[in-house]
C-alpha cells in the first residue's frame, strides 16, 4: 500500500472517517496508534478478528440497542486515557462514490469535546477497479476478496484529514455536520483520479 496523507495526523481523541474496506484499519493504524470501533461480527472473522481483539477494538452488537451504551462508555474511557479512537459512523462500508449518512448512536462522547479529527479515505489501482477490488461492501465474501487484493502489486491509498468542531451540537446534528466535513475532504481538485 502506497499511502499519501494530507492534513494533520490524528492526535489522541476521536477520529471520524468514511469506511471502504478492512484495509482502512491498516491505513489509519499506519498513521498513529489508535483503537477502532467495529461491529461484533468482526470479532469472529478469521485472522482479522484475532488482530482486532489483540488491538483492543471496541465491539458493538448492533442487534442489541442497549449495547450502544456499553460501547459509548468504553469509547469515553479510552479517549480519557489519551487513546485515539476511530469511528466509522456510516455503520457499514461502501464503494466510496459517496459518503453515506452517519449514524449518531456512538457519537455521544464527542458532544462534549471542542473538536475531533475527520478523515476521508480513497483508493486507486493500476490494474482494476477499487470499488470492487479494494472496497469491501455489498454481499462480498471475505476470503476470495482478500486473495484477489493480495494479488495486486500496489494499492494507492489517500487520506485527507482535518479538524471539525463538535461542541454545542447534539448527536444527530453532530452526525450530519461530521458527514459534511468528511465528504468535503473528498471533493474538488483533491480527488485521487489516477494512480500516482
Amino acid at each position: 500500500v502506497r499511502l499519501r496523507a494530507d492534513g494533520p495526523v490524528p492526535a489522541p481523541g476521536f477520529l471520524v472517517a468514511n469506511h471502504l474496506s478492512y484495509l482502512d484499519i491498516l491505513v489509519l493504524a499506519a498513521l498513529a496508534p489508535c483503537v477502532f470501533v467495529a461491529k461484533r461480527e468482526v470479532r469472529g472473522w478469521p485472522l482479522f478478528g484475532w488482530f482486532a481483539r489483540m488491538a483492543g477494538t471496541v465491539f458493538v452488537d448492533r442487534q442489541r440497542r442497549t449495547d450502544a451504551g456499553r460501547a459509548v462508555a468504553a469509547i469515553r474511557a479510552l479517549a480519557g486515557q489519551g487513546v485515539t479512537v476511530v469511528l466509522f459512523p456510516e455503520g457499514t462500508s461502501s464503494d466510496g462514490r459517496v459518503v453515506l449518512p452517519f449514524k449518531s448512536a456512538l457519537l455521544e462522547p464527542l458532544t462534549g469535546e471542542p473538536a475531533c479529527a475527520v478523515a476521508h479515505l480513497r483508493y486507486a489501482l493500476m490494474d482494476g477497479d477499487p470499488a470492487d477490488e479494494v472496497c469491501y461492501w455489498r454481499d462480498m465474501t471475505l476470503f476470495p476478496h482478500l486473495v484477489n487484493l493480495l494479488a495486486k502489486e500496489v494499492v494507492a491509498a489517500e487520506l485527507r484529514s482535518g479538524q471539525a468542531p463538535t461542541r454545542g451540537l447534539e448527536r444527530k446534528e453532530l452526525a450530519g455536520a461530521l458527514r459534511e466535513c468528511v465528504a468535503a475532504l473528498g471533493e474538488g481538485e483533491q480527488r485521487l483520479r489516477t494512480f500516482p
